[in-house]
């Protein structure tokens, strides 16, 4: 989720808008903390696949499992990031559209 905010700044004779791109970021440690939970999950999932009392044709299709399921999630994700780097992008074009309509717009034009 992205927070703007928005102003009012004067530079020389005109009054101009600026945004600010106040866009919040990950900090890198939740980015570690993310890969580090990420690693213990699929090392315990793989421990517990080489320790489980099961034939080695169970172990192998748990294994497959968890591969088919750590590259899905990886797809998941990057699905979900293109998705809200649309959003944004359209999101921005709709309010320059609109800052450029308010610019253009003149209240006295009709008037006297």
């Amino acid at each position: 989720m992205s927070v703007r905010i928005r102003g009012w700044v004067r530079r020389g004779d005109d009054l101009s808008m600026t945004t600010p791109d106040t866009t919040q970021k990950n900090t890198s440690a939740f980015f570690l903390q993310a890969a580090a939970a990420f690693g213990v999950s699929l090392f315990a999932m793989v421990v517990a696949i080489y320790y489980l009392p099961a034939d080695p044709w169970v172990k192998a299709f748990l294994a497959l499992g968890t591969m088919f399921l750590v590259t899905s999630s990886f797809t998941l994700a990057k699905c979900v990031r293109d998705a809200q780097e649309d959003q944004m992008v359209v999101r921005r074009l709709d309010q320059a559209r609109l800052d450029r309509a308010l610019a253009n717009h003149d209240p006295f034009k009709n008037a006297g």
